[in-house]
């Protein structure tokens, strides 16, 4: 029954051929704030129809009012004025070039934005871009955005002076010989019929081309990435074999694009040479009846062979090419850029009044959580339990390089365990949209980030709506209140944030924890660069913030400060208090007797 109603909306779900729906709206969408420059391109288009329209209309004058009729003066005269409309043509030409990239260059920049962002975004979630591999994105980057770019411009260039062109021949003619204007509908409008029918074929193929042309750069890529273990195991004839697999795929999908394209042949045919098959054929009857001049049929088959089916053979045999391309690369752009959707947050299941509310779950739990970092590695985390109340304190140790960042990624949902399960406040984090676990854990890490702006936009970066007073309060709780008056203020910029010390800019990353919304910190060795009062002052307030804190401790100092205690040792986690691990737990009598040996401070 469900697979039925799949097929079901699958068969009424809108098609979009290639892509090219998506493109569209894409390019729409960042096209539209440059109406601006539009306008301007819109005008010179309309001095550049000009010798379009009228070169058959003056062809014709000079010949029945000149040259025919004996006065070769006037016919030189109109031929003249011809030759002045094509120069305004190309003055409109020059100057319609800088609206043209007015047009173009913000568009570049618009889809590098996109398609950085998007990658950022998956990233962050744990997805692959575009759900390709990383190789594929960079070919996005750096050839489908330069080809988008190269596309609209050359289409802007192109296809405006076609459609110019077109509009103002028929205009023309439909002026100087309205008789011959059916003739000349006729074929055309199946021709155009054909264009459009044939463009979804085309798109397809297409899209089909640009897919292999991705396959091939993300096979490559990771082949070169791999190529000396290609070759120490001996599986070149392998791997030549699964590369020629993609690369015929690419070829077939090229050859049935070439048979698509054949097809255009018949459009020029139907639509450019017909018509004047058909007025060649009539003019004899047209001259006797007098109802054309001579010089009328001269200038209706100029319009037809000079402006007409030039157009109609551009439009076919390149422009066609490049609005498929255009359609089918922008769809692909639209694509990996898109940013999911906001999932859905887990429901609060509220208890009808009367019936006895359950007991409110902790902050952070796990259950049986192991995690490894391939199939055959050693777990990092194995069989951990664990539990952490609202407003409870942890603090994690174990010895360098034992995991206990990787435990902190693991209970932030930034890494998912192979067994068992994290939950926040009894909801599994994998259940969790990425919005709410952001928005409900700050994991600060040991290098902290500070950006180049104001002080303001640092510190309210997770919280834009913070008040100065709730700045106040956390810089004078983590004790960055001397460093925020030297900077000069909130409003002060740090155009060079490398300028501030290790331990300044960890203290304004925790006043920016502090004001965000979080109610679960993890402190990463986040304290490493501050000196030991500092940190305590700092630790002191986020274990008295509404919440949870998570310490992934420098000092063991931490741990004296910490409700209970995570010792990491390489086997299964063991968890107690500081008078518990001490008295059975060896690994933290060393831990404590080390740092009590060694130079403390540190600044």
């Amino acid at each position: 029954m469900i697979r039925r109603r799949q097929r079901e909306n699958a068969r009424h779900a809108p098609v979009d051929p290639g892509g090219i729906r998506a493109g569209r709206d894409l390019l729409v969408s960042e096209l539209r704030p440059r109406k601006a420059a539009f306008l301007r391109l819109l005008g010179w288009s309309v001095l550049e129809g000009t010798p379009a329209l009228l070169s058959g209309a003056l062809v014709a004058a000079a010949l029945d009012q000149g040259f025919l009729a004996g006065r070769n003066s006037v016919g030189f005269v109109l031929l003249g004025v011809l030759g002045l409309a094509m120069l305004l043509r190309v003055a409109a030409t020059y100057a319609m070039f800088p609206h043209l990239a007015a047009v173009v260059e913000p568009l570049r920049d618009a889809l590098v934005r996109r398609v950085v962002g998007g990658a950022l975004d998956a990233a962050v979630a744990g997805r692959r871009p575009g759900g390709t591999d990383p190789s594929a994105a960079v070919a996005r980057l750096t050839e489908q955005v330069e080809t988008c770019r190269n596309l609209t411009a050359s289409l802007l260039r192109t296809l405006r002076q076609l459609a110019v062109t077109v509009v103002a021949a028929l205009v023309g003619l439909a002026v100087l010989a309205p008789i011959v204007l059916p003739l000349v509908l006729i074929p055309l409008i199946p021709a155009a019929w054909l264009f459009v029918r044939l463009l979804g074929p085309l798109a397809r193929r297409r899209r089909a081309l640009v897919l292999a042309d991705e396959r091939i750069a993300s096979d490559a890529g990771r082949v070169v990435g791999g190529l000396r273990d290609v070759v120490a195991l001996g599986a070149q004839d392998r791997v030549v074999a699964e590369l020629r697999v993609v690369i015929e795929a690419q070829a077939k999908a090229a050859r049935a694009l070439a048979r698509a394209s054949a097809l255009r042949l018949l459009i020029v045919g139907i639509g450019g040479q017909l018509p004047l098959i058909i007025l060649l054929l009539v003019a004899p009857r047209l001259l006797r009846e007098g109802t054309l001049s001579p010089g009328e049929v001269a200038g209706a088959v100029l319009y037809l062979v000079k402006e007409l089916s030039p157009a109609l053979r551009a439009l076919t045999a390149t422009v066609g090419d490049w609005i498929l391309e255009l359609g089918v690369v922008a769809g692909r752009l639209a694509e990996s850029g898109a940013r999911p959707a906001t999932e859905p947050e887990a429901p609060v299941l509220v208890p009808p009044s009367g019936v006895e509310r359950p007991i409110r779950p902790p902050a952070l739990s796990a259950r049986d959580v192991t995690f490894s970092y391939g199939p055959y590695a050693a777990p990092v985390v194995q069989g951990l339990h664990l539990t952490v109340p609202e407003r409870g304190h942890l603090a994690i140790v174990g010895p360098s390089g034992i995991g206990k960042s990787t435990l902190a990624a693991l209970l932030a949902g930034l890494l998912t365990p192979q067994h068992g399960t994290v939950l926040l406040r009894g909801v599994p984090t994998t259940d969790l949209g990425e919005e709410r676990l952001r928005r409900e854990i700050a994991v600060v890490p040991q290098e902290a980030y500070v950006f180049a702006g104001t002080l303001r936009e640092n510190l309210a970066y997770l919280q834009p709506a913070a008040t100065d007073a709730e700045l106040d309060r956390a810089v004078r709780l983590v004790g960055a209140r001397d460093l925020t008056e030297r900077i000069g203020g909130y409003d002060a910029e740090l155009p060079d944030p490398t300028a501030l010390s290790a331990g300044e800019r960890q203290m304004l990353a925790l006043a920016r924890t502090f004001v965000s919304p979080a109610r679960l910190v993890i402190l990463d060795e986040a304290t490493c660069h501050l000196d030991p009062g500092t940190e305590a002052l700092a630790e002191s307030a986020f274990a008295a913030r509404p919440g949870a804190l998570i310490v992934i401790a420098h000092r063991m100092d931490s741990a004296r400060r910490a409700d209970q205690i995570l010792l990491m040792d390489g086997h299964l986690p063991t968890v107690g208090t500081h008078d518990e691990l001490m008295a059975r737990s060896t690994l933290y009598n060393d831990l404590i007797g080390h740092w009590s040996t060694t130079t403390r401070p540190r600044a």
